[in-house]
């Protein structure tokens, strides 16, 4: 018979790279919480780690000894900024999961507040950006693409959201049983409609160390989104070829016109010719690195490789409650 009596747990994933003067902070802020605000609950700090090359590991393995409610997951290389935290999400063991950043950007003392809307109801709830302390720029530019993601998207994707809240342990498991080697979570969130929350809050600066984020990252973000949740660069490339090509069918049309009426003032030369080639050719080449961006995302796909390869695991060995969840001490590879 099942014991009624067992606590409730709550796990806390959080992914890093690079963050050795930030993991001994957040895990004393967070354990400080769970201790002192949330002491009736059980829970787990889970870590999960993206090859960092700074001491990061190494951090990790002394909190871990220090700490039976520390976890760590050290992966063999870098897997990206989508994979390694979804994946992590998969791996925790409580009743719900609430991910965040190492950087202090989402304040741990959201996490009272997430627990008492999960308990009052709500599967997911969602941490939102209303301001932000970063540079004002990076949050106008990111204001400006959650717009037009969210107006090109079929599936309402959530302005301001970057996947920080918490989720309740069905959404989990739903996580759990998606067979996609690049997931999109903040796009899964909208696309499954469980019960939500939204929870405003001010994004502060970094606490400490320096951010990964780039504009090939955000540009992979970007371009994840668009090719996973929009069909806008194909149908754009489809309208605005049709476009060009008209309008180049006309420049002809009235540059054979006035050559056939003999307008002796007209004298255009090769002007018309070759701004069409330029123009049609500037298209074709962006269309084609568009639709490319399409055909990598059903590649990669297809490949089908692994969310994530362990190096190994810390602390996994050590429960802190009876779970449902996979607490296993893990082999070298695992894939969800």
């Amino acid at each position: 018979m099942k014991d009624n009596s067992r606590k409730k747990k709550i796990s806390i994933m959080i992914p890093c790279y690079n963050e050795i003067e930030n993991v001994g902070p957040i895990s004393e802020a967070i354990t400080k919480i769970m201790t002192e605000q949330l002491s009736s609950y059980d829970w787990e700090l889970l870590f999960i780690d993206n090859c960092s090359e700074d001491g990061t590991r190494e951090k990790l393995e002394e909190l871990c000894d220090g700490n039976s409610h520390i976890r760590a997951i050290l992966n063999v290389t870098n897997f990206g900024q989508f994979n390694s935290p979804f994946y992590g999400m998969c791996q925790t063991t409580g009743d719900a999961t609430i991910s965040m950043a190492c950087d202090f950007q989402d304040p741990p003392e959201l996490i009272p507040e997430f627990v008492k809307w999960w308990e009052e109801g709500y599967k997911i709830v969602s941490a939102i950006k209303t301001t932000s302390k970063e540079n004002k720029l990076i949050y106008f530019l990111r204001t400006c693409y959650y717009k037009m993601i969210r107006n090109m998207s079929t599936v309402k994707l959530i302005e301001n959201f970057t996947g920080t809240g918490l989720y309740d342990k069905s959404f989990i498991n739903l996580l759990r049983q998606l067979d996609d080697p690049i997931p999109f979570l903040r796009g899964i969130v909208a696309e499954y409609n469980f019960k939500r929350k939204e929870i405003p809050f001010t994004q502060p600066k970094r606490r400490a160390g320096k951010t990964s984020n780039n504009f090939y990252l955000l540009y992979d973000a970007a371009m994840l989104s668009i090719t996973s949740y929009t069909k806008v660069g194909l149908r754009l490339a489809t309208f605005a070829g049709f476009i060009a090509s008209a309008a180049s069918f006309i420049v002809a049309l009235v540059y054979l016109v006035m050559k056939l009426t003999h307008w002796h003032e007209f004298s255009a030369g090769y002007a018309p010719m070759v701004i069409g080639v330029f123009l049609l050719g500037s298209l074709q080449l962006f269309f084609i690195g568009f639709m490319g961006e399409y055909i990598l995302n059903i590649n990669t796909r297809i490949m089908h490789r692994p969310l994530v390869v362990e190096e190994r695991r810390l602390n996994f060995d050590k429960d802190t409650s009876d779970t449902d969840g996979p607490s296993e001490e893990g082999s070298a590879e695992h894939e969800t």
